[in-house]
Protein backbone atom coordinates (compact mmCIF):
# COMPACT_ATOMS: atom_id res chain seq x y z
CA UNK A 1 0.00 0.00 0.00
CA UNK A 2 1.27 3.31 -0.99
CA UNK A 3 2.39 5.66 1.98
CA UNK A 4 0.23 8.72 2.91
CA UNK A 5 3.28 10.76 3.48
CA UNK A 6 3.81 9.73 -0.33
CA UNK A 7 0.52 10.79 -1.61
CA UNK A 8 0.96 14.26 0.74
CA UNK A 9 4.51 15.21 -0.90
CA UNK A 10 4.39 13.83 -4.68
CA UNK A 11 2.01 16.40 -6.52
CA UNK A 12 3.79 19.45 -3.99
CA UNK A 13 5.53 22.01 -6.30
CA UNK A 14 8.38 22.46 -3.77
CA UNK A 15 8.51 18.50 -4.99
CA UNK A 16 8.47 18.99 -8.56
CA UNK A 17 11.27 18.35 -11.23
CA UNK A 18 12.54 21.17 -12.33
CA UNK A 19 12.79 21.23 -16.10
CA UNK A 20 15.71 23.80 -16.60
CA UNK A 21 17.51 21.40 -14.70
CA UNK A 22 16.84 18.36 -15.16
CA UNK A 23 20.57 17.65 -16.56
CA UNK A 24 22.23 19.51 -14.45
CA UNK A 25 24.69 16.78 -13.69
CA UNK A 26 25.93 16.89 -16.97
CA UNK A 27 27.16 20.50 -17.19
CA UNK A 28 30.46 22.61 -16.41
CA UNK A 29 30.78 24.13 -12.97
CA UNK A 30 29.88 27.40 -14.61
CA UNK A 31 27.01 26.50 -16.55
CA UNK A 32 25.71 24.81 -13.23
CA UNK A 33 25.91 27.83 -11.47
CA UNK A 34 24.00 29.99 -14.22
CA UNK A 35 21.26 27.53 -14.15
CA UNK A 36 20.93 28.12 -10.47
CA UNK A 37 21.37 32.11 -10.55
CA UNK A 38 18.49 32.19 -13.51
CA UNK A 39 16.46 30.08 -11.23
CA UNK A 40 17.25 32.63 -8.44
CA UNK A 41 16.49 35.68 -9.73
CA UNK A 42 12.61 34.79 -10.15
CA UNK A 43 12.18 34.93 -6.29
CA UNK A 44 12.40 39.09 -5.78
CA UNK A 45 9.36 38.91 -8.00
CA UNK A 46 7.44 36.09 -6.83
CA UNK A 47 8.09 37.39 -2.88
CA UNK A 48 6.74 41.21 -4.18
CA UNK A 49 3.39 39.54 -5.36
CA UNK A 50 2.75 38.66 -1.75
CA UNK A 51 3.17 41.99 -0.32
CA UNK A 52 -0.35 42.65 -0.01
CA UNK A 53 -0.10 39.64 2.22
CA UNK A 54 2.98 40.23 3.79
CA UNK A 55 1.53 44.22 4.75
CA UNK A 56 -1.52 42.45 6.80
CA UNK A 57 1.05 40.24 8.64
CA UNK A 58 3.44 43.30 9.64
CA UNK A 59 0.07 44.86 10.72
CA UNK A 60 -0.84 42.05 13.02
CA UNK A 61 2.40 42.15 14.13
CA UNK A 62 2.65 45.80 15.07
CA UNK A 63 -0.84 45.53 16.61
CA UNK A 64 0.52 43.14 18.77
CA UNK A 65 3.81 44.27 19.96
CA UNK A 66 2.69 47.43 20.88
CA UNK A 67 0.04 45.52 23.76
CA UNK A 68 3.11 43.60 24.93
CA UNK A 69 2.78 40.78 22.70
CA UNK A 70 5.38 38.57 21.34
CA UNK A 71 6.15 36.79 17.67
CA UNK A 72 7.25 33.47 17.81
CA UNK A 73 8.38 31.79 14.95
CA UNK A 74 8.03 27.80 14.18
CA UNK A 75 9.88 25.23 12.09
CA UNK A 76 11.73 22.56 11.06
CA UNK A 77 15.19 22.44 9.36
CA UNK A 78 15.99 25.07 6.92
CA UNK A 79 12.72 26.43 7.76
CA UNK A 80 13.09 26.46 11.22
CA UNK A 81 16.90 27.66 11.17
CA UNK A 82 15.81 30.80 9.51
CA UNK A 83 13.11 31.79 12.17
CA UNK A 84 15.81 31.06 14.30
CA UNK A 85 18.37 33.42 12.72
CA UNK A 86 15.93 36.23 12.48
CA UNK A 87 14.72 36.10 16.01
CA UNK A 88 18.39 36.42 16.91
CA UNK A 89 19.37 39.40 14.97
CA UNK A 90 16.66 41.22 16.46
CA UNK A 91 17.79 42.57 19.48
CA UNK A 92 21.35 43.91 18.30
CA UNK A 93 19.70 45.11 15.21
CA UNK A 94 16.31 46.88 17.01
CA UNK A 95 17.04 47.06 21.00
CA UNK A 96 14.06 44.47 21.15
CA UNK A 97 13.93 42.51 24.36
CA UNK A 98 15.18 38.67 24.03
CA UNK A 99 11.73 37.47 24.12
CA UNK A 100 10.00 39.75 21.99
CA UNK A 101 10.91 37.44 18.70
CA UNK A 102 11.84 34.09 19.79
CA UNK A 103 12.71 31.36 16.93
CA UNK A 104 11.52 27.58 18.06
CA UNK A 105 12.95 24.98 15.97
CA UNK A 106 12.19 20.78 15.63
CA UNK A 107 14.77 19.35 17.67
CA UNK A 108 15.93 22.08 19.51
CA UNK A 109 18.71 24.10 19.47
CA UNK A 110 20.60 20.52 18.63
CA UNK A 111 19.23 21.32 15.02
CA UNK A 112 20.76 24.09 14.49
CA UNK A 113 23.71 22.93 14.13
CA UNK A 114 23.06 19.28 12.44
CA UNK A 115 20.25 17.74 10.91
CA UNK A 116 17.43 16.44 12.99
CA UNK A 117 14.85 14.88 10.33
CA UNK A 118 12.42 12.61 12.44
CA UNK A 119 11.21 15.81 14.62
CA UNK A 120 9.48 17.38 11.89
CA UNK A 121 6.73 14.62 12.40
CA UNK A 122 6.34 15.32 15.69
CA UNK A 123 3.07 16.97 16.12
CA UNK A 124 2.61 16.54 19.98
CA UNK A 125 6.52 18.37 20.91
CA UNK A 126 5.52 21.35 18.62
CA UNK A 127 2.89 21.83 20.30
CA UNK A 128 4.62 21.70 24.01
CA UNK A 129 7.46 23.70 22.50
CA UNK A 130 5.35 26.53 21.40
CA UNK A 131 3.13 26.54 24.77
CA UNK A 132 6.42 25.87 27.38
CA UNK A 133 7.40 29.89 25.92
CA UNK A 134 4.24 31.15 27.69
CA UNK A 135 2.41 31.70 24.79
CA UNK A 136 -0.88 34.10 25.26
CA UNK A 137 -3.98 35.72 23.10
CA UNK A 138 -1.88 38.61 22.66
CA UNK A 139 1.38 36.48 20.92
CA UNK A 140 1.48 36.01 17.05
CA UNK A 141 2.76 32.84 16.30
CA UNK A 142 4.57 32.38 12.50
CA UNK A 143 4.55 28.92 11.42
CA UNK A 144 6.99 28.35 8.79
CA UNK A 145 7.45 25.44 5.94
CA UNK A 146 8.20 25.39 2.47
CA UNK A 147 6.46 22.52 1.63
CA UNK A 148 3.66 23.36 4.17
CA UNK A 149 2.70 20.14 5.61
CA UNK A 150 5.28 20.03 7.98
CA UNK A 151 3.21 17.97 11.23
CA UNK A 152 5.38 20.23 14.22
CA UNK A 153 4.64 23.07 12.87
CA UNK A 154 0.79 22.95 11.63
CA UNK A 155 -0.09 21.05 14.89
CA UNK A 156 1.93 24.26 16.85
CA UNK A 157 -0.18 26.90 14.59
CA UNK A 158 -3.01 24.59 15.10
CA UNK A 159 -2.90 25.30 19.08
CA UNK A 160 -1.70 28.84 18.44
CA UNK A 161 -5.00 29.52 17.18
CA UNK A 162 -7.01 27.78 19.62
CA UNK A 163 -6.02 29.91 22.50
CA UNK A 164 -6.76 32.77 20.48
CA UNK A 165 -3.66 34.44 19.15
CA UNK A 166 -2.95 35.75 15.83
CA UNK A 167 -1.14 33.04 13.30
CA UNK A 168 0.48 33.58 10.16
CA UNK A 169 1.61 30.86 7.68
CA UNK A 170 4.92 30.98 5.71
CA UNK A 171 5.16 28.52 2.47
CA UNK A 172 5.95 28.24 -0.74
CA UNK A 173 3.28 26.24 -2.39
CA UNK A 174 0.04 27.61 -2.84
CA UNK A 175 -2.40 28.81 -0.95
CA UNK A 176 -5.31 27.18 -1.93
CA UNK A 177 -3.26 23.91 -0.98
CA UNK A 178 -3.45 25.09 3.21
CA UNK A 179 -6.11 22.65 4.86
CA UNK A 180 -6.61 24.59 7.72
CA UNK A 181 -7.23 28.30 8.98
CA UNK A 182 -4.63 30.74 9.62
CA UNK A 183 -5.22 35.01 10.12
CA UNK A 184 -2.74 35.63 7.14
CA UNK A 185 -1.21 32.93 4.59
CA UNK A 186 1.96 34.45 2.98
CA UNK A 187 2.90 32.08 -0.19
CA UNK A 188 5.41 33.09 -2.31
CA UNK A 189 5.38 30.10 -5.07
CA UNK A 190 9.08 29.44 -6.12
CA UNK A 191 8.73 26.60 -8.14
CA UNK A 192 10.38 23.62 -8.07
CA UNK A 193 14.01 23.53 -6.77
CA UNK A 194 17.18 23.32 -9.35
CA UNK A 195 18.13 20.22 -6.91
CA UNK A 196 14.20 18.04 -6.38
CA UNK A 197 13.07 19.10 -3.20
CA UNK A 198 15.88 21.32 -2.02
CA UNK A 199 13.98 24.00 -0.17
CA UNK A 200 17.08 25.40 0.66
CA UNK A 201 17.71 27.00 -1.90
CA UNK A 202 14.81 29.23 -3.37
CA UNK A 203 12.31 28.53 -0.70
CA UNK A 204 14.42 29.06 1.46
CA UNK A 205 15.78 32.42 -0.05
CA UNK A 206 12.17 33.50 -0.37
CA UNK A 207 11.94 32.49 3.01
CA UNK A 208 14.46 34.83 4.29
CA UNK A 209 13.27 37.58 2.48
CA UNK A 210 9.78 37.57 3.80
CA UNK A 211 11.28 37.32 7.27
CA UNK A 212 13.43 39.94 6.78
CA UNK A 213 10.15 42.23 5.13
CA UNK A 214 7.87 41.24 8.30
CA UNK A 215 10.54 42.22 11.23
CA UNK A 216 12.42 45.23 9.55
CA UNK A 217 8.89 46.91 8.58
CA UNK A 218 7.29 45.97 11.80
CA UNK A 219 10.16 47.92 13.54
CA UNK A 220 10.36 50.51 11.91
CA UNK A 221 6.28 50.61 12.39
CA UNK A 222 7.42 50.73 15.68
CA UNK A 223 9.87 53.72 16.15
CA UNK A 224 13.11 52.05 15.88
CA UNK A 225 14.65 53.49 12.77
CA UNK A 226 15.28 57.16 11.98
CA UNK A 227 15.54 57.78 8.16
CA UNK A 228 16.76 54.37 7.29
CA UNK A 229 18.99 54.77 10.62
CA UNK A 230 18.52 52.30 12.83
CA UNK A 231 18.29 54.46 16.15
CA UNK A 232 17.39 51.86 18.91
CA UNK A 233 20.55 49.64 18.66
CA UNK A 234 22.54 49.66 22.15
CA UNK A 235 26.57 50.05 22.18
CA UNK A 236 27.27 46.33 23.35
CA UNK A 237 29.89 45.85 20.94
CA UNK A 238 32.79 47.81 18.77
CA UNK A 239 30.82 47.81 15.80
CA UNK A 240 27.92 48.62 17.31
CA UNK A 241 29.70 51.58 19.75
CA UNK A 242 30.69 53.35 16.40
CA UNK A 243 28.20 53.19 14.22
CA UNK A 244 26.27 54.59 17.14
CA UNK A 245 28.31 57.62 17.34
CA UNK A 246 28.37 57.93 13.19
CA UNK A 247 24.46 57.52 12.93
CA UNK A 248 24.76 60.57 15.58
CA UNK A 249 27.15 62.62 13.47
CA UNK A 250 25.24 62.15 10.16
CA UNK A 251 21.66 62.56 11.58
CA UNK A 252 23.35 66.32 13.79
CA UNK A 253 26.30 67.55 12.14
CA UNK A 254 28.10 66.90 15.66
CA UNK A 255 31.94 65.96 15.47
CA UNK A 256 32.96 62.49 16.73
CA UNK A 257 33.98 63.67 20.10
CA UNK A 258 30.64 65.41 20.82
CA UNK A 259 29.02 62.10 19.45
CA UNK A 260 30.22 60.37 21.91
CA UNK A 261 30.06 62.11 24.59
CA UNK A 262 26.07 62.80 24.14
CA UNK A 263 25.79 59.05 23.90
CA UNK A 264 27.69 58.52 27.32
CA UNK A 265 25.14 60.98 28.79
CA UNK A 266 21.99 58.98 26.64
CA UNK A 267 23.74 55.83 28.29
CA UNK A 268 24.78 54.51 24.88
CA UNK A 269 21.27 55.13 23.70
CA UNK A 270 21.01 56.65 20.14
CA UNK A 271 17.55 57.66 20.35
CA UNK A 272 18.09 59.28 23.20
CA UNK A 273 21.15 61.13 22.08
CA UNK A 274 19.65 62.52 19.11
CA UNK A 275 16.63 64.20 20.99
CA UNK A 276 19.14 65.83 22.86
CA UNK A 277 20.75 67.50 20.13
CA UNK A 278 18.37 67.73 17.65
CA UNK A 279 15.72 69.15 20.39
CA UNK A 280 18.15 70.80 22.69
CA UNK A 281 17.28 68.62 25.66
CA UNK A 282 18.71 66.95 28.81
CA UNK A 283 18.90 63.19 28.90
CA UNK A 284 16.39 62.54 30.94
CA UNK A 285 13.54 65.26 29.04
CA UNK A 286 14.60 63.71 26.10
CA UNK A 287 13.65 59.70 27.40
CA UNK A 288 10.27 61.73 28.59
CA UNK A 289 9.70 62.83 24.63
CA UNK A 290 10.50 59.65 23.46
CA UNK A 291 8.43 57.70 25.99
CA UNK A 292 5.74 60.59 25.53
CA UNK A 293 6.07 59.57 21.53
CA UNK A 294 5.82 56.25 21.83
CA UNK A 295 9.86 56.20 20.98
CA UNK A 296 9.29 57.97 17.68
CA UNK A 297 12.34 60.44 17.07
CA UNK A 298 10.51 62.89 14.63
CA UNK A 299 7.75 63.13 16.81
CA UNK A 300 9.72 63.51 20.03
CA UNK A 301 11.89 66.37 17.92
CA UNK A 302 8.82 68.04 16.90
CA UNK A 303 6.92 68.93 19.86
CA UNK A 304 10.00 71.86 20.34
CA UNK A 305 11.08 71.88 16.70
CA UNK A 306 7.47 72.99 15.64
CA UNK A 307 8.10 70.22 12.65
CA UNK A 308 4.86 68.30 12.51
CA UNK A 309 4.69 65.15 14.24
CA UNK A 310 4.39 62.99 11.81
CA UNK A 311 6.93 64.41 9.55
Amino acid sequence: MQDSVFDEIKDLITEARNPASDDIDSKSTEEILRIINTEDKTIPEIVGEEIPHIAEAVDLLVDSFNRGGRLFYIGAGTSGRLGVLDAAECPPTYGTEPDMVQGIIAGGDKALVASQEGSEDQEAQGVLDLMNRGLTSADVACGIAASYRTPYVIAAIKKAREIGAKTIYLTCNPRNELKFDVDVAICPVVGPEVVMGSTRMKAGTATKLVLNMLTTTAMIRLGKVYGNMMVDLMMTSRKLEERSKRTVMMVTGVDYEEATRVLNLADGHVKTALVMILAGVDAGRAKKRLADNNGFVRKAIGLNSGLPGDL
